[in-house]
């Protein structure tokens, strides 16, 4: 029988030598220790992004991903606002020439209808180079080394960092005219190839010559887009091209900002066209090909993705300019310095939100959104409604940053219903009295924490047209004070809807209730609370709300034949300029006469003549002007209750720097910047392993050995004082 005493010294000296031989790395470390004071950026991801083809991709998961990779000819300026484009892989802005229909030059200030083309010039910076790949890698004799691969040598390759050889070469400006050909293709399946073709000269008919040749045989394997022309997008040189447009749209340089324009190279379409390699996952789709300031080395979307620095990356500089504050702020202290700063980017996988919450706590992930899981943890609401960080998070020294989303969410009135809809003043002072009613300064506060801003109309903050101050207000809703706006009182709405014939919410020569409908998609967990809001708020004025919530397609059918009464929708922009808003409501977008994206079927002369006069000039007093007159027409009529501008919350640890939110941009990345010893620091303070437990533990094995011990000491020193007997 073994000695119980020597067996709890046992477990003791196992405790203490293993927890010294403990490394400093916390116990909880999620990462290895390799990974231990590098300069790596550590993000979650919940879901893998489906495209990071540049002619594909069109989600912002996607671009979270891409843009730190490919470089189109614009980039949004970090730091000012309003949103303001500056020349990327473009060496200057690009210039533009209108001619008219026989193609002589036009002036700059040529009237609209005469200008049947826009042309742009576009010359390309001429230090740019692609990441290191394998399409350009070549042999001794200047050949591609995997260009034309056989299925034994594809025996043992399973990731594109399988192949040993690699290789770059300078971006041209043909190179950007093979992606714009890139968007006709059909094998392709561009998101954006729909409203292109209606701009781009030539891009429809090169579609349809395309197609023709995807549907012959052996059309789905490479097809060389060199050998086909495209009269809208032509090469002029090394590092020079131009883009030809149909008419005037001025909008079009925001699409220039975007990767669908970014360079392509041939190579990379040719190599990744390989049979076998597809299978594989080894496809523009999972690999991109670009010569931005990050490469994709791994992509496991059951795990992590991985960008590291392009060793092949121009100079480009942190920007010297920006807002009022931005110096105080800190966000110039790197001005003039090169980029990137960050050496690696690992995306995580994490599908769930605390987790991921639970881990930014303890600085393993270095930024962070607030959920509704953990805002209460994070966020206070001051008495103004001001956001603020709790306790715990400034005594982890967490930043918060707030911005107001380039977005609307709005009710919106159904122009061509009978009761809510029209021009008369009996209509009007009724959709008046609704916005005035429809407190959204509360349903900010209840339903969304304060993570909203309520609208004064379709133009959200950060975009050209915008107005702060008494100029912005809709002076049929609000009053100015000298707090700023203030929600006109409930008895002015029940004047308004007595005007509008129905005092009291009754019909003045029936005496019925009045009853309207809202139409609504279906709604989450907090539908229920939403919707009895939504009757408290009609029910003010004495109006009667009755709530038809329908299936998404149902309701989509409604909104088409123009069924519906009232109405919820929302708005993300695509591009920050007013036209992308103001569109919303002009009469031939209207969705049951044109299927167009205006659902409140709103259609006002006075405001159509002025939108087609807005939508082509450019930004400065004259255009805000004339936006000013469209939102003293809408304000009057009101055919939205405008709702509220979504914000965005962003928490990020104190060793994160240049932390400004830039809700157009996706290729922010570039400028951030990691402090990997302060975080090591902080990480280790907050993950010190607690031993107690464990003591205790040990305390309650030896006590409980104790009595066995005692019992086995007495019977062997029993049987061995016997034994001498």
């Amino acid at each position: 029988m073994g000695n119980p005493m020597v067996g709890w010294r046992r477990w003791m000296l196992l405790l203490v030598v293993g927890l010294s031989a403990c490394s400093q790395q916390p116990w909880n470390d999620p990462y290895p220790a390799s990974q231990a004071g590098k300069n790596i950026l550590y993000l979650g991801f919940q879901e893998r992004p489906k495209h990071l083809d540049p002619g594909r991709a069109y989600s912002a998961n996607e671009y979270q991903v891409i843009a730190q990779i490919y470089e189109p000819p614009l980039e949004y300026q970090y730091l000012k606002r309003p949103y303001t484009l500056v020349p990327l892989a473009a060496a200057s802005m690009p210039t533009r020439t209108y001619l008219d229909a026989e193609g002589h030059p036009l002036p700059t200030d040529a009237p609209v209808s005469s200008i049947a083309y826009t042309v742009y010039h576009i010359h390309i910076r001429p230090d740019m180079h692609y990441q290191p790949h394998p399409a350009f890698a070549r042999g001794p004799d200047g050949k591609p080394l995997y260009l034309h691969l056989k299925p034994d040598q594809l025996a043992g390759i399973h990731t594109i960092g399988d192949f040993k050889h690699t290789g770059t070469r300078e971006v041209t400006a043909a190179d950007f005219v093979y992606e714009i050909k890139r968007l006709a293709d059909p094998k392709v399946q561009s998101p954006i190839y729909g409203l292109m073709s209606e701009y781009i000269v030539g891009l429809k008919k090169l579609a349809q010559t395309l197609r023709k040749v995807r549907q012959s045989p052996g059309g789905q394997g490479y097809v060389d887009l060199d050998k086909y022309s495209l009269p809208g997008a032509e090469v002029t040189g090394r590092y020079s091209y131009k883009i030809t447009i149909r008419g005037k749209y001025p909008q079009f340089r925001y699409w220039l900002a975007m990767p669908f324009f970014a360079p392509m190279p041939h190579e990379a379409v040719h190599f990744y066209s390989q049979p076998g390699l597809a299978d594989r996952n080894i496809s523009l789709d999972w690999y991109p090909v670009g010569s931005g300031p990050y490469m994709m080395t791994i992509n496991n979307p059951n795990r992590q993705m991985v960008l590291v620095r392009n060793p092949d990356f121009h100079e480009e500089r942190y920007p010297s300019v920006g807002e009022p504050g931005d110096a105080k702020a800190g966000l110039l202290a790197d001005a003039g310095k090169r980029l990137p700063f960050i050496h690696k980017i690992i995306f995580s996988l994490e599908p769930e939100s605390i987790p991921y919450w639970n881990k930014f706590l303890q600085g393993y992930y270095d930024v962070s959104g607030v959920t509704s899981d953990s805002f209460d943890q994070a966020i206070r609401i001051g008495s103004g409604g001001e956001l603020a960080l709790t306790g715990a998070m400034r005594r982890k020294h967490i930043k918060m940053e707030t911005a107001v989303a380039p977005s609307i969410y709005y009710m919106g009135f159904n122009m061509l219903d009978p009761v809510v809809g029209g021009y008369g003043e009996r209509a009007r002072k009724l959709r008046q009295a609704i916005s005035i009613a429809l407190n959204y300064e509360d349903y900010i506060s209840i339903f969304l924490n304060g993570q909203g801003v309520a609208a004064q109309g379709p133009i959200p903050p950060g975009i050209f047209g915008y107005q702060k101050g008494r100029e912005g207000i809709d002076p049929y809703v609000y009053n100015w004070t000298s707090n700023g706006p203030q929600r006109k009182a409930i008895a002015v709405a029940k004047r308004l809807l007595a005007q509008a014939g129905y005092p009291d919410g009754r019909d003045a020569k029936t005496g019925a209730p009045l009853l309207l409908h809202l139409d609504t998609p279906g709604g989450g967990p907090d539908a229920k609370a939403q919707y009895d809001w939504l009757r408290k708020q009609f029910n003010k004025i004495d109006i009667q709300l009755d709530i038809r919530d329908t299936d998404y397609n149902r309701f989509q059918d409604k909104m088409q034949r123009g069924t519906e009464q009232l109405f919820m929708w929302g708005w993300n922009a695509d591009y920050p300029d007013p036209e992308n808003f103001l569109f919303l409501l002009y009469g031939p977008n209207g969705k049951v006469e044109h299927n167009g994206e205006n659902a409140a079927n709103y259609n006002n002369p006075r405001f159509n003549a002025l939108f087609d006069r807005m939508k082509n000039m450019s930004n400065g007093p004259k255009r805000m002007a004339v936006v000013h007159k469209m939102l003293e027409i809408v304000w009057k009529d009101a055919p939205w209750v405008w709702g509220y501008y979504p914000k965005t919350i962003s928490l990020y640890h104190n060793w994160y720097g240049n932390a400004k939110p830039n809700l157009m941009a996706n290729n922010n990345l570039k400028y951030k910047r990691i402090d990997p010893a302060l975080r090591a620091r902080e990480r280790d303070a907050w993950n010190r392993p607690i031993w107690w437990p464990l003591v205790l533990v040990g305390l309650f094995v030896v006590a409980s050995m104790l009595p066995a011990s005692y019992s086995y000491w007495r019977r062997t020193h029993r049987t061995a004082h016997s034994g001498n007997s």
